[in-house]
């Protein structure tokens, strides 16, 4: 289990890496959006706590997918406008409010749906319209290896309080950013505030992939048992090849930007 939290993060953020420098942030961003963080700490929940536990798991991280796009929303807003302190700072104050809000609500995978949906249904709206400039300068290795260390450290910290504090919060903190956080950071830092914003706003799109697996587990898990990983992994490949093509359509209009490198 510990080698399996050392090296499926740092792998996944290698791959995203790779991807960005080839083919532009909004590949990466929608490539985030498959459950490597969540989907490991469900299963072996389900394994360590039972089957009914690591539901309730999944049902509170569907939810948390609002915490999660407000997130992703509040660092490309404020990352133009502040440098990365500010911009990480801001945006994880804004998931912990918002996951302590959602954790006073009853507990119900409907509710969890809706505010899913809302966050999901509202997010291109909400994002800076950019033209991020992939052609610049590229990360350098040692910039790679450093968010992968800091991956692999906050994928420790997030599954190591997850299995401690209930079902309800060990849903939510598995939706905690660790590839958003990681991933914005290093791409303000490298490649400018334009490229983040294009890479977070396709994490949210990315996130249709994300949602559909919680709520596969959520309706599943009790019945299915284990099995119910697998049904969720296609059901989550499968919506993000659905979710490729609203990549394809621009972002909703709002203002213009480009990166300031």
């Amino acid at each position: 289990m510990l080698m399996l939290k050392l090296l499926v993060i740092p792998g996944f953020l290698l791959l995203i890496s790779l991807a960005g420098k080839r083919w532009g942030p909004s590949v990466a961003g929608w490539l985030s959006g498959l459950p490597v963080v969540v989907g490991p700490i469900l299963f072996f929940l389900a394994i360590e706590q039972g089957q009914e536990f690591a539901a309730q798991a999944a049902t509170a991280a569907l939810s948390a997918m609002f915490a999660m796009i407000a997130f992703c929303v509040t660092y490309a807003q404020v990352a133009q406008r502040a440098a990365w302190p500010w911009a990480l700072t801001i945006s994880l104050l804004v998931w912990a409010a918002t996951a302590v809000v959602l954790s006073l609500i009853p507990p119900s995978l409907t509710f969890s749906v809706i505010a899913a949906a809302t966050a999901l249904l509202a997010a291109p709206y909400l994002f800076p319209s950019v033209q991020p400039i992939v052609s610049g300068p590229k990360p350098k290795s040692d910039k790679l290896l450093l968010r992968m260390v800091a991956g692999a450290l906050l994928t420790l910290a997030v599954t190591l309080l997850a299995s401690t504090v209930g079902g309800r919060w060990s849903g939510l903190l598995a939706v905690f950013p660790v590839l958003g956080s990681v991933m914005a950071v290093f791409s303000q830092q490298t490649r400018g505030p334009a490229f983040t914003a294009a890479l977070l706003r396709a994490t949210a799109t990315g996130m249709y992939s994300f949602a559909a697996f919680c709520l596969v587990l959520a309706l599943t898990l009790p019945s299915l048992g284990l099995t119910a990983f697998a049904l969720g992994v296609a059901v989550s490949v499968g919506m993000l090849g659905v979710t490729r093509r609203l990549l394809a359509k621009p972002a909703p209009a709002t203002r213009s930007m480009t990166s300031n490198e």
